[in-house]
């Protein structure tokens, strides 16, 4: 059986990769897996926890997560996909208005 710290250190490693993604790329699609790094390190942190200690209530929480990620991400891409037919790039720092 794999120790908790194992678990919690992978997710750590996760969530440094996610947030540096997060805080140095200028890509949008990056900047968006970056997030679900993230959020998939919470998923790991909920379900070893909640294994440990013998509750199921971290892996309701980690599929509630899932259904959230799975809409942000359906909205993400409807979003990005009209700004490349705008605008046709997808750098933050040239994307600073969006009309509607």
């Amino acid at each position: 059986m794999v120790p908790l710290g194992w678990y919690v250190l992978l997710s750590v490693v996760l969530f440094v990769i996610g947030a540096a993604g997060v805080l140095l790329r200028r890509n949008i699609l990056i900047v968006l897996m970056s997030l679900e790094l993230l959020l998939n390190s919470v998923n790991i942190n909920f379900i070893a926890f909640g294994h440990y200690y013998d509750d199921l209530r971290g892996q309701i929480f980690a599929i509630f997560v899932i259904a959230i990620t799975a809409a942000e991400v359906a909205v993400a891409l409807g979003i990005l996909v009209a700004l490349v037919r705008n605008r046709a790039t997808l750098k933050i720092d040239d994307v600073t208005l969006m009309k509607g």
